[in-house]
């Protein structure tokens, strides 16, 4: 009989995905693609090879056939595995092939899905000094990226750039300026920073020099030990910079720092305020964060605060919103065209700026990697108190909107042309008028579980929502997403396109809610106060590991005299089926975490994950209490009703 056709996206726990994930642990932000094997070893796998290393990481899974966004399971058979290893080894190391092998033997891993075996390749981000990774020996017009339609080819501009940031040494805004002379400096802005530096650090020695000294110090203006050639530097035109010298011809004529503001809700005003080049002052990276950054801090409450008898007016969220201003000005590609755009709205907090970004995902969120594509401007801003040495202030940044109770600051990359844009909101999870809404839509909706309560809560206020989207905000793996999103489409809060991977979805309008499925099985709404509103030591409150919330319940509540805690005394030996017995009758009151069903019965965690747990919730003998979740630090399994009524 012929094997039924597995179509991953309608298993509700996208098993490839999650296998993959759980064999490589690899950080938090990666992709999957999928190459059939049927037929050979894929020859597309090193433009994929090439992307992900360009990009970000990413798992190349051989094995599974992908058609119009359908995912099928066809396996390969233990020759192939054999012959397509050594196929990826000879060609990983081959030149002729591939520029650079960037993998390791764990990089490469068989798994096995419902009873076949594919072939995973784990391909690392590239760092700085390693990209461009590219086809044959020749990176033009071989070199490829990643985008949301999958592997494109870098254009030549694309890979040049790619080129200059691989330098040993990062020194885009030390470039001379030929022709350049301190006459192109405002001096206006040069005394106002010696102003803010002595404010910063008054017992500075450079405060003596001269302004053709401290300029020369802070690498504003320096001399080639080479050429003997000697002028105003990039970094000290963009800081110290006339309008007309920046933007003249032979600097950066495409140069435009652009704020913009729109704290009403009328729709007919565009802007209620603007700064921009427009003639009326020297347009330098000085003056626009002294114009700006009032207007940014003005909209954040200043609450009273002492600190040794002295009034301080800024909170660790004023410092968080520095940080992300001054990292868009540090670490902008001035060689690329397009504006660095600041706007602010009476939700949100938005950082635009060209270039692309020199770490990784990982690297970024998790901060302490300090790689600046202008050093110079980043030391100038730091000498006047304003920017951070040690990393991207990312920690800050994230920590800063923690402090607040907003959600969490995400990252996106964008290409053709790069950008990268990072957005601070500026409201909690699920704001009342929010939740308000939802309840006009559809009714109750405060029975969803907080995860489902919260994609639906991005989805009104966004307009549409993504499995991309989300990964930013829950701490869920793609394919718990994809299978919560799915449910939500089935209960008829969401409608989707149906475009596969990059699937699109968006509130359906108001429905009959007699007609919805049952969903009153649900974690109590009496918690979602301390769910959206209160601080969480949990980490998934905490807007650095990947979560906006605390979802963390209290298991107190388990009344564990009432369970046979005899059996773990007889527990070895009793039959699987009397195990699962005394599993449910331990967990017939309430939910229960595995570690402490573990010391109930005398059996290990790790017996219980991979043996038994499994299989009872597969056959619903148990349900979790967070169902779209591996790995939730508060997860806890209950005994269905069906089986409970049993006992």
């Amino acid at each position: 009989m012929k094997d039924k056709q597995l179509n991953l996206f309608e298993d509700d726990e996208f098993s490839v995905f999650s296998l993959v994930n759980d064999e490589f642990l690899p950080d938090e932000y990666f992709e999957v693609e999928y190459k059939s094997g049927k037929n050979g070893f894929p020859k597309e796998l090193w433009k994929t090879y090439s992307a992900f290393a360009n990009t970000n990481t990413g798992i190349i899974v051989i094995g599974v056939k992908e058609k119009r966004g359908i995912l099928e399971i066809e396996g390969l058979l233990d020759e192939q595995i054999l012959s397509y290893k050594k196929h990826f080894w000879d060609d990983c190391n081959n030149p002729n092939t591939i520029s650079r092998n960037l993998l390791n033997n764990d990089d490469l891993r068989v798994v096995k899905i419902k009873g076949r075996n594919l072939l995973a390749i784990r391909v690392p981000f590239a760092s700085r000094t390693e990209r461009p990774v590219y086809l044959t020996r020749n990176p033009l017009g071989n070199t490829y990226k990643r985008n949301h339609e999958g592997d494109y080819r870098c254009t030549d501009d694309e890979v040049k750039r790619m080129l200059a940031d691989s330098s040993a040494e990062l020194k885009r805004d030390s470039l001379i300026l030929e022709h350049y002379t301190i006459e192109d400096l405002d001096p206006r802005t040069i005394k106002q920073f010696r102003q803010l530096f002595s404010s910063s650090q008054s017992n500075h020695p450079w405060h003596a020099l001269e302004d053709i000294e401290l300029l020369k110090k802070l690498g504003a203006y320096r001399t080639d030990r080479k050429t003997k050639i000697e002028g105003v530097t990039l970094a000290g035109l963009l800081m110290f910079g006339k309008e007309d010298s920046i933007k003249d011809q032979d600097a950066l004529p495409d140069y435009f720092p652009d704020f913009r503001e729109h704290l009403t809700t009328d729709e007919k005003i565009r802007w209620t305020d603007r700064i921009y080049p427009d003639g009326t002052w020297e347009c330098n990276l000085l003056q626009f964060y002294l114009k700006v950054w009032p207007k940014l801090s003005s909209t954040l409450p200043k609450p009273f605060q002492l600190d040794k008898d002295e009034r301080v007016d800024e909170t660790p969220t004023h410092t968080a919103l520095r940080e992300a201003f001054v990292n868009a000005l540090v670490h902008t590609d001035y060689s690329l065209s397009g504006n660095i755009t600041i706007e602010l709205d009476t939700e949100k907090f938005a950082f635009s700026n060209p270039g692309t970004l020199l770490v990784s995902l990982h690297q970024y969120y998790s901060g302490g990697v300090s790689e600046c594509r202008n050093p110079a401007l980043q030391k100038m801003f730091m000498l006047i108190g304003r920017a951070e040495k040690a990393g991207s202030g990312v920690d800050k940044i994230m920590e800063g909107w923690k402090y607040s109770h907003w959600r969490k600051p995400f990252l996106e990359i964008e290409t053709q042309p790069d950008r990268v844009k990072l957005t601070l909101p500026m409201f909690s999870v699920i704001p009342d008028h929010v939740l308000q809404e939802l309840n006009a839509i559809f009714g109750d909706v405060e029975h969803l579980y907080p995860d489902e309560l919260t994609a639906l809560s991005f989805c009104l206020i966004e307009g549409s929502i993504s499995n991309h989207r989300l990964q930013y905000v829950l701490n869920m793996h793609s394919s718990d997403i994809t299978g919560m999103l799915k449910k939500l489409c089935a209960l008829d809060y969401l409608e989707s396109d149906n475009n596969g991977r990059w699937t699109i979805y968006k509130l359906k309008q108001k429905v009959n809610t007699s007609t919805r499925v049952d969903t009153s099985t649900r974690v109590d709404t009496s918690t979602r106060v301390d769910t959206f509103s209160k601080r969480s030591d949990s980490k998934y409150d905490s807007g650095v590991e990947g979560g906006e919330y605390s979802t963390k319940v209290d298991t107190s509540k388990v009344d564990t005299s009432k369970v046979d805690t005899s059996i773990s005394k007889k527990v070895n030996r009793l039959s699987k089926s009397d195990l699962e017995q005394a599993i449910m009758r331990a967990c017939k009151q309430d939910y229960v975490k595995m570690d402490e069903v573990a010391k109930i019965i005398g059996k290990s965690v790790d017996y219980l994950k991979n043996k038994i747990f499994p299989k009872m919730i597969s056959e619903g003998k148990l349900e979790k209490r967070f169902p779209y979740t591996h790995n939730h630090p508060e997860q806890g399994y209950k005994t269905s009703e069906d089986y409970a009524d049993e006992l």
